[in-house]
C-alpha cells in the first residue's frame, strides 16, 4: 500500500539522540515547523522520531517571525493535522515513483544522467512546444503609417493611420497553442507599393479634426503578493530568478538584526497562494497610508482580495511585511542591496494594495483626411493614488489642445514596415505564470523546477533571458510524449495536483490515489523497456561518410548538443561539430606552436576544446599529453617539487594542479602567488577584492 520506511541518516543520530534527551526532560514539546504541507510533515516525522506522547505535543504555527505572532501562536497549540501530512507524503512518494522509475528509463535508452519528473517533465514541453511554435510561424509584412501635424497654435501632433474608406485598418491573427492562445497584430496594408501610394494620396489631402472625446477612467492597485507573482515581478521588475527571490525572502521572512530591536522577521511566509491580509495589517497599513500621504489616498473602507486558487486555504495571508510603518528607507541600513530591492517590492505592493485608485485622464483624437482616418491617443494622471509608492511605467501622453473642425498642417507623412511577431519564448516570469494558471506545481516547488530544468542541460537561458530547450531536452520531451504522454499532459498534471489538495482538505485518502496512478504507469513502462530501442532514438541517420574509415557517419546528441559522429566507434572516433542550421560546422585546425611535448618529444599544437583553446601533443593518441596555453605559473608544488600549471575541471572551472599528475594529486582551487605563509609556512593564493589568503584552511593568515 505504499507505505514508506523512514530511517535517520547516519550523520544526524547524534542530533536525534540530543533532541530525545532534551524532549524526555520537558513537559511539552513545540513544533514550530513551517505551516504548509512539507511543515506539518516535518513536525509528524520529529514526532514519530522522539516518541513523544500526544499530552506533551504542542503543533503551532504563525505567519511571521515576530514577538507578538509567537506568543498568540504559545497561547493556540493545536493537533497535527494528519491530512496535510498525507498529501505531503503522497506528493513525495508519487514523485519518486515517476523519478526513481523513469530516469532508469532514460539512462539505458538515451544516456546517463538524465531524469524525469511529474512537474519538471511538464514544464520542459511547455517550452519545447513553444520553440516549436515559434519556428512553425510564419511571419507576415505589414505597414504602418504616421502622420506628423501641428496645430494652428503651432503645437506637434502625431496620429497613425486607424481607418481606410470607414474601415478599420488593423487587424488581429489568433493562434491556437499546445497552452492557451496567441493574438499578433497586424494592418490591411501589406506591401510597399500599397504604402507608398497612400502616403503619396495624403501629400494632397486636407487634415482637419473630426472629433475629440475624452473620458475619465479609474485604475484599481494591484493586490498583494502570492509566491509566484512575487517571483514574476521580481524577475520583471529587478532581474532576479526566482531561486534568488526565494533565498532572499526566506532571509526576510527569518529575521534581519535591526540595531537594538535586535533580530526581526521583517515579511510574513512566503510561500503561499494566498491573497488575504490580517485584520492588523489592514489597520496599520491605512494609519500609514492617512498619517503619511493623506485621506485622499486613502478608500473608503480595506480592500480585500479573492484568492483564486484552490489550495490557498493552506497558506493564511499573502506576502507583506509583519509591519506597514516599517518603511524601506527605515531600515535600508541593515539591509544587504538584494534583500533592500525586495523588501521594497514587497512593502510597496502591500500598501498600495490598500491605496485609493489612480484616475486617468484619456484622449483621443481623430483627423480625417479625404477617405482616410487617423488617429491620436493620450492619457495623463488626474490622480495618482496607489502609483504614488508602487509606479508603473509612464502613463503620460499628453496630446495639444484643439477643436472640431480645426484643420491642420501636415508636416510629414511616415510610412514603417512591420513583420507578425510568433509567440514569444518563456522567461523564468511567465513560465511561472503558466504553470500557475494550468495548476502545474506549488509556491515551493515554483523555483526548484526553474533550477532542475536548467541543471539537466535541458533548457538554456539565451541573452534575451529566455528559456531555449537544448537538442537532448527537446529528444527527452518528445520520448516522454510519444511513450509517456500523461507524465508530460498538461490536464493530467493538474488533476494530480488537485487531488493532492483533496488529500490536504481531507476530501480523499492518498493510498487509492497513488494506486490508481500507478499500476497503468508501471504496467506502460514495463512494455516500454521491451518496445523502444536506443538506436532508434539516439542514430539519426545521415549521407555523410567518414573520410578516416569509409564507415557512414551518423547524428548523435552529447551534452552540448548534436554533433556527427562515425558508426565505426570505438575503433574510429571521428566526429564532427554541426552548426545551428544542422550543417556540418568548419573544423578548427590544429595551430602549431613551435614547442615540444615534454613527453613524447612530439610537436605540441593548440587545439580547440569546449572550454577554449589548449595544448595538446601532436602524437594523440598515443599521447594524450596537455597543457592549457600559458598554464605554467613557476610556482613549485610543495609536495614533490614539480611545477604547478593552471588547468580547468570537466565542468570548466578553472584550477591549479601539478604538473606531475596523476603521480602527485596536489590541487588548489585559487591562484598561488609563489610566496609562503609566515605563519603556518603553506602557499598563499589569491583572495577576494585583492587579498592574499592562506591556501590552509584552519590558518586565517590574510592581508590586503
Amino acid at each position: 500500500n505504499f507505505k514508506p520506511t523512514y530511517v535517520v541518516s547516519p550523520k544526524n543520530e547524534k542530533n536525534v539522540a540530543k533532541l530525545k534527551q532534551m524532549a524526555g526532560k520537558s513537559d511539552a514539546i513545540y513544533f514550530a515547523t513551517d505551516e504548509d504541507r512539507e511543515g506539518e510533515a516535518i513536525s509528524w516525522h520529529l514526532i514519530q522520531i522522539l516518541k513523544a506522547p500526544d499530552k506533551k505535543v504542542k503543533r503551532i504555527t504563525f505567519h511571521e517571525i515576530t514577538k507578538n505572532a509567537i506568543l498568540e501562536a504559545l497561547k493556540n497549540p493545536r493537533t497535527i493535522d494528519m491530512n496535510l501530512v498525507n498529501a505531503q507524503q503522497a506528493r513525495r512518494i508519487l514523485d519518486r515513483l515517476v523519478g526513481y522509475e523513469l530516469s532508469p528509463f532514460l539512462w539505458k535508452k538515451i544516456a546517463k544522467g538524465l531524469s524525469a519528473g511529474r512537474v519538471q517533465s511538464v514544464a520542459v514541453r511547455l517550452i519545447v512546444e513553444r520553440e516549436r511554435e515559434i519556428e512553425k510561424f510564419k511571419k507576415q509584412e505589414y505597414w504602418s503609417i504616421k502622420s506628423f501635424l501641428t496645430t494652428v497654435k503651432s503645437q506637434s501632433l502625431e496620429a497613425e493611420l486607424n481607418e481606410i474608406d470607414n474601415k478599420k485598418i488593423e487587424q488581429f491573427i489568433k493562434m491556437k497553442l499546445f497552452a492557451g492562445d496567441y493574438t499578433t497584430k497586424k494592418t490591411s496594408v501589406t506591401n510597399k507599393k500599397d504604402a507608398q501610394k497612400i502616403v503619396d494620396e495624403l501629400q494632397e489631402a486636407e487634415f482637419r479634426v473630426a472629433n475629440v472625446t475624452r473620458k475619465e477612467s479609474k485604475r484599481n492597485p494591484n493586490p498583494p503578493f502570492t509566491t509566484a507573482k512575487l517571483q514574476q515581478e521580481a524577475a520583471r521588475r529587478l532581474g532576479f530568478s526566482s531561486k534568488q527571490t526565494m533565498v532572499i525572502a526566506q532571509q526576510l521572512y527569518e529575521g534581519i538584526t535591526l540595531s537594538s530591536a535586535g533580530e526581526v522577521g521583517l515579511i510574513t511566509y512566503m510561500r503561499t497562494d494566498s491573497l488575504s491580509l490580517s485584520k492588523n495589517f489592514l489597520a496599520e497599513s491605512r494609519d500609514y497610508i492617512k498619517k503619511e500621504l493623506g485621506d485622499k489616498y486613502l478608500p473608503e473602507r480595506s480592500r480585500v482580495y479573492k484568492t483564486k486558487s484552490k489550495a490557498a486555504q493552506e497558506a493564511h495571508e499573502a506576502i507583506r511585511p509583519t509591519e506597514a510603518m516599517r518603511t524601506p528607507e527605515s531600515i535600508k541600513k541593515f539591509l544587504d542591496s538584494h534583500q533592500y530591492k525586495l523588501y521594497d517590492l514587497i512593502w510597496r505592493r502591500a500598501v498600495a494594495s490598500q491605496m485609493a485608485s489612480a484616475i486617468m485622464d484619456s484622449t483621443g483624437i481623430d483627423i480625417k483626411a479625404g477617405g482616410y482616418l487617423f488617429r491620436a491617443t493620450g492619457s495623463t494622471i488626474k490622480f495618482d493614488g496607489y502609483l504614488k509608492i508602487y509606479k508603473t511605467a509612464s502613463e503620460d501622453k499628453i496630446l495639444p489642445e484643439v477643436r472640431v473642425g480645426e484643420t491642420l498642417d501636415l508636416k510629414k507623412i511616415e510610412p514603417e514596415q512591420h513583420f507578425t511577431t510568433p509567440p514569444p519564448q518563456y522567461t523564468e516570469a511567465s513560465l511561472i505564470k503558466a504553470l500557475e494558471e494550468y495548476d502545474i506545481g506549488r509556491p515551493s516547488t515554483y523555483a526548484s523546477i526553474m533550477s532542475t530544468i536548467q541543471d539537466r542541460n535541458y533548457i538554456n537561458k539565451n541573452e534575451d533571458k529566455r528559456f531555449v530547450p537544448t537538442d537532448m531536452g527537446i529528444l527527452v520531451n518528445d520520448v516522454l510524449s510519444e511513450h509517456f504522454s500523461d507524465i508530460v499532459d498538461i490536464k493530467f498534471t493538474a488533476q494530480m495536483e488537485g487531488d493532492l489538495d483533496k488529500i490536504a482538505n481531507g476530501e480523499k485518502q492518498w493510498v487509492p490515489i497513488l494506486d490508481e496512478f500507478y499500476k497503468p504507469f508501471h504496467e506502460n513502462l514495463e512494455k516500454k523497456y521491451k518496445q523502444v530501442d536506443k538506436k532508434d532514438l539516439i542514430n539519426e541517420k545521415t549521407d555523410a561518410v567518414c573520410e578516416k574509415c569509409g564507415k557512414p557517419m551518423v547524428i548523435k546528441i552529447g551534452k552540448f548538443g548534436k554533433f556527427l559522429a562515425c558508426t565505426g566507434y570505438p575503433k574510429c572516433r571521428n566526429t564532427k561539430n554541426l552548426d545551428k542550421n544542422g550543417e556540418i560546422a568548419e573544423q578548427p585546425q590544429d595551430e602549431t606552436t613551435g614547442k615540444v611535448c615534454d613527453k613524447c618529444g612530439q610537436p605540441m599544437v593548440i587545439k580547440s576544446g569546449k572550454f577554449g583553446k589548449f595544448l595538446a601533443c601532436s602524437g594523440y593518441p598515443d599521447c594524450k599529453n596537455t597543457e592549457p596555453i600559458g598554464g605554467k605559473i613557476e610556482v613549485p608544488c610543495p609536495e614533490c617539487g614539480g611545477e604547478i600549471v593552471q588547468r580547468r575541471s570537466k565542468r570548466g572551472k578553472i584550477f591549479y594542479g601539478c604538473g606531475s599528475y596523476p603521480k602527485c594529486k596536489f590541487v588548489l582551487w585559487s591562484k598561488p602567488t609563489g610566496d609562503k605563509c609566515p605563519d603556518c609556512g603553506s602557499l598563499l593564493v589569491a583572495g577576494a577584492k585583492d587579498t592574499v589568503v592562506c591556501s590552509n584552511k584552519e590558518c586565517k593568515h590574510k592581508k590586503a
